[in-house]
């Protein structure tokens, strides 16, 4: 998922994005892009074109559509399925092929290398890539010819994959579409968008691209993959000042999408795999704080085994979405702190992977959103290597250190991103000082007891009255203070 910079805002008394460019500094992350950078991209004619002698397919017929944020402009995917004979469907990721404009070595490529990713703050987002690049010539925008790295997934009707290749091609998307207003037609609650209806074959297409999506999640979830819900916390602003942060959570047409680019993640690690490449993949290990997990389900009135089993946890978490739908979030949350941060991991030829926890899969790996992601970035250079029988662009050595590189950047974004996040809670909250909030424990530990509440979604410390509460307690409490600039909320037990 992607979102475009937002507009300049007017966030308070102090600049938000003052604090959000700081925290970039502090977390060895670049803020800005080198002249270097900007110049080379000025430089650029335009979109790529293939070179002679390569062999391109032509898919810009097909009915492709992008699914993302109302506000998105960076568009790194876009997908189209057909059904085929034997209640077999087959799909098609279409990846912006941002390799043939940022070439390895590239002052634009060294910036991304150092970043890692896009980094999205409630102040100002900081493209990994300049935005003529990451918006427009490797953008699969809507009505524009695109050259793409293509991801082909044939799958039986009960969601397995039946086979699957990688290649590249040209596509046209013909619907930009936005997630929330295509989850609301799919889900039976407002009409089909416009767009929809304007582009023929699209509504039909859709509804194909949902059936098969989510044949492929019920698959997943039957082999232990984790169900779980957390909110993410979005900016509001009315007349360019920050108004509130709202938590916004999945739909259907987010699921779409999250379940064709893990299949498509999946092909890219097996493909590289046969291909006898070494790859970067994404794992999330066995969880090491399993034990607190079993306490959480102690808790609940449900057992889990002594040893990690994802199987055993979705079952477990299946159960309690079902027994009590308006607090599942909050118990993801919890889970999710619990089984920690996944990372990039080399894996080499016929090396055992250590696979993904959380998605019950042995095969994963970032290769959808080249825009936005350094990981997926390098993953296209290997495919496109591959597809073209050349040797690695990365030795072992150099994907081992980008690796362990991706992993700790990815980590200083997000620490910068909760930064950003806990200054503007301040912010909105400074006026309410003395309010009572109905409250979820989210961290108990020697260090300090935390606390979520949901309007505006923010997090603080409780510093008065935290003893005995443990994760997952539902308590009340409130607003004793709030520190702008450090981004401090306290709150006292109610």
């Amino acid at each position: 998922m992607t979102e475009a910079r937002p507009p300049h805002h007017d966030t308070g008394p102090i600049d938000l994005r003052d604090i959000a460019r700081a925290a970039m500094l502090e977390r060895s992350l670049e803020p800005e892009f080198s002249r270097a950078a900007l110049a080379e991209v000025a430089a650029l004619p335009g979109a790529a074109v293939p070179g002679g002698n390569e062999a391109i397919a032509d898919l810009r017929d097909r009915v492709w559509v992008s699914i993302d944020n109302d506000d998105s402009r960076d568009l790194d995917q876009l997908s189209v399925a057909e059904q085929l004979p034997g209640e077999l469907t087959k799909i098609l990721v279409a990846i912006a092929d941002v390799d043939s404009l940022v070439a390895k070595g590239t002052a634009v490529d060294e910036h991304a290398r150092v970043n890692t990713t896009s980094v999205y703050t409630a102040a100002q987002i900081f493209p990994m890539l300049p935005e003529r690049l990451s918006t427009d010539l490797t953008s699969l925008n809507e009505g524009v010819d695109r050259i793409a790295v293509v991801i082909e997934i044939v799958v039986h009707a009960d969601g397995t994959v039946a086979r699957s290749d990688v290649y590249r091609a040209y596509v046209n998307n013909h619907a930009k579409l936005a997630y929330n207003s295509v989850a609301a037609w799919l889900e039976s609650s407002a009409p089909a968008p416009e767009r929809v209806l304007a582009v023929p074959g699209a509504e039909a297409q859709l509804r194909l691209q949902d059936a098969i999506a989510q044949r492929m999640r019920r698959q997943r979830f039957e082999h232990g993959a984790l169900t779980l819900e957390t909110l993410e916390a979005r900016p509001v602003f009315d007349n360019g000042t920050l108004a509130d942060l709202v938590p916004e959570g999945s739909n259907r047409a987010k699921q779409l999408i999250e379940d064709l680019m893990i299949a498509a993640n999946g092909v890219s690690a097996r493909f590289l795999e046969q291909k006898g490449f070494a790859t970067l993949r994404r794992v999330l290990r066995s969880p090491e704080r399993w034990a607190k997990i079993v306490t959480i389900a102690e808790g609940l009135g449900e057992t889990l085994p002594e040893a990690p089993s994802n199987a055993a946890l979705e079952a477990f978490l299946d159960k309690r979405r079902t027994a009590d739908p308006d607090r599942f979030s909050d118990l993801s949350v919890s889970v999710v702190k619990l089984l920690g941060r996944g990372e990039y991991a080399l894996d080499l030829p016929g090396q055992a992977a250590p696979g993904h926890f959380g998605l019950a899969l042995r095969d994963y790996t970032h290769s959808t959103a080249p825009n936005r992601r350094f990981p997926d970035l390098i993953t296209q250079r290997l495919l496109k290597a591959a597809l073209a029988a050349e040797p690695s662009p990365y030795s072992h050595g150099q994907l081992a250190e980008l690796a362990r590189h991706c992993t700790l950047q990815e980590d200083n974004a997000a620490k910068v991103e909760r930064r950003v996040r806990k200054s503007a809670a301040a912010l909105l909250l400074s006026r309410r000082i003395g309010q009572k909030f109905d409250a979820f424990v989210t961290g108990a530990s020697s260090k300090g007891t935390w606390v979520r509440i949901a309007r505006p979604a923010a997090e603080g410390k409780v510093v008065r009255g935290f003893h005995g509460l443990e994760v997952g307690d539902h308590i009340r409490v409130e607003l004793l203070d709030v520190d702008f600039e450090r981004g401090f909320v306290d709150f006292g037990r109610a």
